[in-house]
């Protein structure tokens, strides 16, 4: 959503530009046993904190604030179905909202030319077993040795990279080796933010 003012703070500091934010929530029933939501406990949690400010930091990465002019954007990740990697998945579908949140910017001509320089994606990894995994499911999550995310832009550029031992160490090869997975699933991913913009490209055209 698009809100036509910014934030307190780059007012009162004289921040020029724009800026974009991220709330990320899991919702009740979207794992096993009903996760309660943050609103219940008055407070949101430190991992949703945490997620939440990296997904702004990655759009926030490949995003021009100055062209997107004295306005919010804000991306509002709800998670359905946590499967594995919901940071990675909220910043891949926030990805494409910024995207199409900017071409209706440039539509109805609030702004030039739209502030996206590029796509975005991300995706986990991690040691399973001794072995090299991409896009882990949530008992591949729980059983891998080694928790790696990757944020990467659609010319291979690195935004962000997540490794840590799960009570275990890893080498230098094990990381490249997640690394490259990593890069080429996002590759993939890349792509098909690409299908999506074209069809929604010929729906508005059509």
């Amino acid at each position: 959503m698009i809100e036509e003012i910014v934030p307190r703070w780059m007012k009162e500091q004289n921040v020029s530009g724009g800026w974009l934010t991220a709330e990320y929530s899991m919702l009740p029933y979207s794992t096993q046993a009903r996760k309660a939501r943050d609103i219940s406990r008055g407070k949101l949690d430190g991992r949703s904190t945490e997620i939440q400010r990296l997904i702004g930091r990655s759009l926030r990465a490949v995003t021009d604030l100055e062209k997107l002019g004295g306005r919010t954007l804000w991306i509002d990740c709800d998670v359905l179905q946590a499967d594995g990697g919901t940071r990675t998945a909220a910043i891949t579908g926030a990805s494409l909202a910024v995207t199409i949140a900017c071409r209706k910017l440039v539509e109805e001509k609030k702004i030039a030319s739209s502030p996206v320089r590029k796509l975005l994606a991300a995706v986990s990894a991690g040691i399973l077993d001794g072995i090299p995994i991409v896009d882990l499911n949530y008992e591949e999550d729980k059983a891998v040795t080694v928790d790696f995310n990757l944020v990467a832009t659609e010319d291979g550029e690195l935004v962000e990279v997540q490794a840590s031992g799960e009570e275990a160490v890893f080498t230098q090869t094990q990381l490249d080796e997640m690394l490259g997975l990593g890069q080429a699933a996002i590759a993939q991913l890349i792509q098909e933010q690409r299908d999506v913009l074209a069809r929604v490209s010929a729906s508005a055209t059509g």
